[in-house]
């Protein structure tokens, strides 16, 4: 752990305190401005569709500028558009703004995660991954709490998670590293990805649905039951800090015994802990803030089984290119998310939101019997090391402890 790696982790987690706010905020402001739940769930949608638009993107902007430049020019336009979220309250225009924050987003995630990668040579690179996961849940998380700092219906909240992205521009810009190099990316197409591991792919795409439905419509979810500020905050907060403690045993777990038996079996809890959050919305029982941070365990341990799951089955040359693929799969699950949410929410009401999880999580608990079904266990002992995942950018699986961070030679005899 180097001075460098703790600029960057700061510099980076006090940045994601501003775009937790953020998120959170845009659910609650929305519901405020009278937004119809579909089109609440087209704008959270738009966060994915650019996060998904700036991870083919903005690898090319930061190869023609730099490090520096790029990181300083997503900054000022994440800043500016938090502040145009407040100053420009219409659904249309939150969509646009919401693509861009996406894009922003993933920039900044970039520039980082190639820093960190550059700092994190050799057997150490595992333990900073993890270090470097979990500080981005607990930033998330700690960004939640400052819906508290404010009126949701004033630009207050807006401004400081303006102010928030833009101090963490700081501790990165006066960051003494050399800027690395950032290859181009070529992805495996999703019909290998599917041949190669079935249960990886259907995961890492049920995994994306079910958290861009707590990301994006969990905020409105809250507005909709009526809870204040501190109960959504806390809400919010329960689910994050559930997933950054939880998914540790559970991960453990899946490391000791056929893992495919451990995703069905997470897979099965995370539906029957959004079962539980609909029948408390339903019967007006107590216990939501405990339910959410059970589920935000379960839930946020889906794509990091999914992704040791299809490490298990992949050749080492394999590793790097599918995971980006998965990750892209993810992404793509997470687009879809706020808009079955929302669909849901109008057609029957808050309850919506947990009954889309539930089945979401269901449908893949029963494809993971199915592929029980169809193939043989491997040995525990072949299988890989389960390391938390948060999905970030394609950048952070080279520090990934299970991806060869320098490629081998060509021997093949070609000049």
């Amino acid at each position: 752990m180097t001075p460098t790696i703790l600029i960057l982790l700061s510099g980076l987690g006090l940045l994601l305190v501003g775009v937790g706010l953020l998120g959170t905020l845009l659910g609650v402001r929305a519901t405020l401005a009278s937004f119809s739940n579909i089109d609440i769930g087209l704008i959270m949608a738009g966060y994915y569709a650019g996060y998904i638009v700036g991870t083919l993107a903005v690898p090319g902007v930061i190869r023609n500028v730099g490090h520096i430049r790029s990181f300083a020019a997503f900054a000022a336009v994440g800043a500016a558009a938090s502040l145009a979220f407040g100053l420009l309250v219409h659904p249309w225009v939150w969509l646009v703004l919401r693509v861009l924050s996406g894009l922003c987003v993933v920039g900044l995630y970039m520039v980082v995660e190639s820093w960190l990668n550059e700092q994190s040579a050799g057997p150490v690179r595992g333990r900073i991954f993890s270090l470097y996961m979990m500080s981005t849940l607990v930033a998330l998380g700690a960004g939640q709490l400052l819906l508290l700092a404010g009126d949701t219906t004033e630009l207050t909240l807006f401004a400081l998670a303006a102010i928030l992205i833009s101090l963490g521009v700081v501790p990165v810009a006066l960051a003494r590293v050399q800027e690395p190099t950032i290859e181009k990316e070529v992805s495996a197409k999703f019909t290998e990805l599917m041949r190669m591991t079935p249960l990886g792919f259907i995961g890492a795409l049920i995994a994306g649905v079910v958290n861009g439905v707590f990301w994006g419509m969990t905020p409105v979810f809250g507005q909709r039951l009526e809870l204040g500020d501190g109960q959504i905050a806390m809400l919010m907060s329960a689910t994050i800090f559930g997933g950054a403690i939880l998914q540790w045993p559970i991960g453990h777990l899946s490391d000791r015994i056929d893992r495919r038996t451990v995703l069905t079996l997470t897979s099965l809890a995370t539906a029957a802990a959004a079962a539980a959050t609909a029948l408390i919305v339903i019967r007006g029982y107590p216990g939501l803030t405990v339910s959410a941070f059970l589920h935000g365990g379960l839930m946020f341990s889906l794509y990091g089984i999914s992704v040791a799951y299809a490490y298990d089955h992949l050749a080492p040359g394999q590793v790097l290119e599918t995971t980006r693929g998965l990750l892209l799969i993810y992404g793509i699950g997470a687009l879809f998310g706020p808009l079955l949410a929302g669909i849901a929410m109008d057609l029957i009401g808050p309850v919506g939101l947990p009954v889309v999880s539930a089945t979401s999580a269901g449908i893949l608990a029963l494809f993971g019997l199915y592929r029980m079904s169809r193939r043989s266990a491997i040995p525990v002992a072949e299988q890989t090391v389960f390391v938390p995942m948060v999905r970030t950018s394609p950048l952070v699986l080279e520090m990934h402890p299970d991806v060869d961070p320098a490629p081998e030679l060509d021997l093949s005899g070609r000049e």
